[in-house]
Parts: C-alpha cells; sequence; structure tokens
C-alpha cells in the first residue's frame, strides 16, 4: 500500500500460514486435497501455509469457507473463535458485548494485510469481531479481489465508500466505476468482483456485516 507503508502493523504470513496448517489438518486434509476443494494447486496452499506465498481476496475467502473458520480467525492471531453470523433482523442490533473494550484505533498501530492480488486491508477496530469487517481498502494499480473472469461470493452484506482513485465493481451481470465520495452496498453473496479501474491507487472504507463460514457460499 502505498499510503500506510511504515504505519500500522503488518501480518506475519509464517503466522497465518501455520493457523492454516493447523485447521486444514484438523479437518484430516492433505494438501493435495484442500488445494482439489479450492481448484489451486498443492503448491499455492504450500507457499501459503509456509509464509512464501500471500492469498489473493478470493483465495483467502475459499479457504476460510472450505475450513469452516472465520476470516478473522485465520487472519489476526487476536481474533474471537468464530460466533454464528446473527440473523438479519438481529444484525442491526449487535449487542455492546461484540464491541473492542479499546473503542480507539490510532492509524499508527493498526492492523494490516497485503494481499497477492495488490489489495492491502487494514482493520479499522483495535480487536477482531466475530460478524464483522471495517476496514480501510487500497487497491493498487492492477489490483483486483480475483482475475478477470473469476467472481467471488460470501455470506453478509458490504458497503464501500471510495475516497479516491477509481473503483470498478462488478455485481452479477452489471459493472460500475465508482469515483471519490461514490458509495456502494450489495450482499456479499452475488457473484461480484472489485478491481482498480485507474492509474492511481484506490483507497476506501469498507463494511461487511454477517461475513462467517457458516453462511459463506462458494464461488
Amino acid at each position: 500500500m502505498s499510503r500506510n507503508s511504515g504505519n500500522g502493523a503488518g501480518l506475519e504470513y509464517g503466522e497465518m500460514g501455520d493457523r492454516l496448517r493447523e485447521a486444514r489438518m484438523s479437518r484430516g486434509l492433505s494438501l493435495r486435497g484442500l488445494a482439489e476443494r479450492l481448484g489451486v494447486s498443492p503448491s499455492l496452499i504450500s507457499q501459503v501455509e509456509t509464509g512464501r506465498a500471500k492469498p489473493s481476496v478470493s483465495t483467502l475467502y475459499a479457504i476460510v469457507t472450505e475450513l469452516g473458520i472465520s476470516l478473522d480467525e485465520l487472519v489476526y492471531p487476536d481474533a474471537r473463535r468464530p460466533s454464528p453470523a446473527p440473523e438479519p433482523a438481529a444484525a442491526a442490533e449487535l449487542s455492546g458485548s461484540t464491541m473492542p473494550v479499546g473503542p480507539v484505533q490510532r492509524a499508527s498501530d493498526r492492523k494490516s494485510i497485503r494481499l497477492a492480488s495488490g489489495v492491502i486491508w487494514e482493520r479499522l477496530t483495535t480487536a477482531s469481531l466475530p460478524t464483522v469487517d471495517f476496514l480501510y481498502v487500497t487497491y493498487e494499480v492492477g489490483g483486483a479481489s480475483s482475475p478477470e473472469q473469476e467472481f467471488q461470493r460470501h455470506g453478509g452484506q458490504e458497503w464501500g465508500y471510495i475516497l479516491s482513485g477509481k473503483l470498478g465493481v462488478k455485481i452479477a451481470f452489471d459493472e460500475y466505476v465508482l469515483g471519490p465520495g461514490d458509495a456502494v452496498a450489495f450482499d456479499s453473496g452475488r457473484p461480484h468482483r472489485l478491481f482498480n479501474a485507474g492509474d492511481e491507487p484506490v483507497h476506501a472504507i469498507w463494511f461487511v456485516l454477517g461475513r462467517g463460514p457458516a453462511d459463506a457460499a462458494k464461488r
């Protein structure tokens, strides 16, 4: 990421790989078995587990969906055990107990992860929350959530607000280009792809509610 290099604490990919290996083995899956289920090569899974490769957004979501773990559980060591996603009617009434103890997340020490596809996520909360992602997202030039002809799907709903740059958004058969001040909201279960549609990095605020392995849908 361009804006935040030097800010925040970057993810240790070896730690994420260790958590991935532990989750895979606890489910009795070999490298080849998991790779076949995800439609990727065993060498890619091996490289992610050893910290030598970064997963793309779509691969990361596919991994947590297949293993039945939460995204935070894989990415952030401070994540709580996954909880069932709230029913739509209850989603707007999140209990105060779900909130992090520390209310203020300073820009200088927020957690971040740089993904293989030119996408950087920075967590805007002091702790992982079971069914909520509140993120500062950067799409580097050429960055995308998935390869050009691929879409992703997962549980939940998401909202995004563009701060700078041009973000391409494909939702099913519809395509949009969002600029600074534009916003988008959609059901994450619909096939979608997000990508940098310009010649400068895209910076955006992103919020996902109800994302969880129990109701996640494979792309």
